[in-house]
């Protein structure tokens, strides 16, 4: 039984040994696709090509940049379901609206596709990965629709059960989410841009992963990982985005390193029953709350990191200290006001981010009308020169006198 599949195998690269190149003219494109064999490139001449097509055999689609499939919006315009398919330059509109129709639909039967450098734009979503290993979506242009609210549109790369997918370097806008990968592994997403969407990145049961060298810009999340473990977050960008930069949500064992997140108008980050966790040589500027971390998220270790200019640092509500140092190191605070009188980078005193007062103004928003009063300043006083009346919270034994930029790539390099 085991002789069948290797007698398969060597007949499939036999016949791709003799492979052709078939020019396909506007109109051609059906008889070409019935008559190509295994291993063939369709090479589409410029001009427009009507979908929806299938593939069912292995081959290489191109379209040179110049040429355009346009479905008749009833399900996926191009549809895969065989192994070692390309598609590449072309231009592909015209899906349907329905559940997963999509622009170029990759099946479980499409192992290692490679979809690249494409424009698709306007499609319910861009492409989806159903259950394709190893397949590749790269150097694409993706535009979703704009025409629902946004959460009824489609994501731009959907990733579902494909272990050892990659999405590298594409360009996405509009539609709902980004990339939205569920019950997966082992994947990487990797240098690309997102702007005006959802969640730039939506994890969501995605196991041994990467998701580095991102930007997201204006879109209402950043980056959610939720019910996942043992995930690289790295070298990502998060800026003027509306909610939060990253997410953890039962997300646990994984890095969040070397990320810029600015300005974004509630959390830089939010930390939610997420534990074993390590945030390291992070920047977080200009938002509402550097981070806010609750349900038991305490178990987790935060170190090297720089809050600049945040309006409130750290946001925790609970009663037992967290130390959020590691071997000597902690953070960097914009507004800790310390000497180094030994010189070594590390302040003479430690940091508490919050007090009392602060727990009183999160519960009951009304007191930051008080916030000036000589009673709350008096009460913060007296925390800062007796400690003890504090009641618990973050505290930064040995905070870094001075922040470190994390090394973030270009846009242009960042694949």
């Amino acid at each position: 039984m085991r002789i069948i599949p290797i007698l398969l195998a060597i007949l499939l690269k036999a016949s791709m040994a003799l492979a052709a190149t078939l020019n396909v003219e506007p109109g051609g494109l059906a008889g070409a696709l019935k008559m190509a064999q295994a291993g063939d490139i369709l090479r589409l001449k410029p001009g427009a090509y009507k979908g929806p097509i299938n593939i069912q055999i292995p081959l290489t689609l191109e379209g040179g940049g110049k040429a355009s499939i346009k479905g008749n919006n009833t399900g996926s315009v191009i549809s895969v379901s065989a192994a070692d398919v390309t598609i590449r330059g072309l231009t592909v509109t015209g899906s349907g609206s329905e559940k997963k129709d999509a622009g170029i639909d990759l099946s479980a039967k499409a192992l290692r596709a490679l979809v690249e450098n494409n424009t698709i734009i306007g499609n319910l979503i861009g492409v989806n990965v159903q259950g394709a290993k190893d397949a590749i979506v790269q150097g694409n242009v993706i535009e979703g629709r704009q025409d629902a609210r946004m959460n009824a549109r489609g994501n731009g790369v959907y990733v579902w059960n494909a272990p050892g997918a990659k999405v590298l370097g594409n360009d996405i806008r509009w539609g709902r989410d980004g990339i939205f990968v569920n019950a997966s592994m082992r994947n990487e997403f990797i240098g690309n841009r997102f702007r005006d969407l959802r969640f730039a990145v939506h994890y969501m049961y995605a196991h041994d992963s990467v998701v580095a060298d991102n930007i997201s810009i204006g879109n209402h999340l950043g980056y959610a990982v939720m019910f996942s473990k043992n995930v690289t977050i790295r070298g990502n960008i998060s800026r003027d985005d509306r909610n939060y930069g990253i997410m953890l949500n039962y997300t646990n064992n994984s890095r969040i390193t070397g990320n810029l997140i600015q300005r974004t108008a509630d959390r830089c980050v939010f930390i939610y029953n997420a534990h074993k966790n390590l945030l390291t040589g992070n920047w977080f500027e200009g938002c509402e709350t550097g981070i806010h971390f609750t349900a038991g998220s305490e178990r987790n270790q935060i170190t090297g990191n720089a809050f600049i200019g945040n309006r409130t640092q750290v946001k925790y509500v609970g009663t037992k200290w967290v130390d959020w140092s590691v071997d000597g190191r902690g953070n960097y605070w914009s507004d800790h006001a310390s000497f180094d009188l030994d010189g070594n980078g590390i302040a003479d005193t430690v940091f508490r981010p919050n007090d009392a007062m602060d727990r009183v103004l999160w519960t009951q928003p009304a007191a930051k009308l008080l916030i000036g009063s000589p009673a709350v300043q008096l009460i913060r006083w007296s925390q800062s020169a007796f400690p003890a009346l504090l009641p618990g919270g973050v505290i930064d034994r040995f905070p870094l006198m001075q922040p470190v930029m994390p090394e973030i790539q270009p846009w242009g390099k960042r694949q």
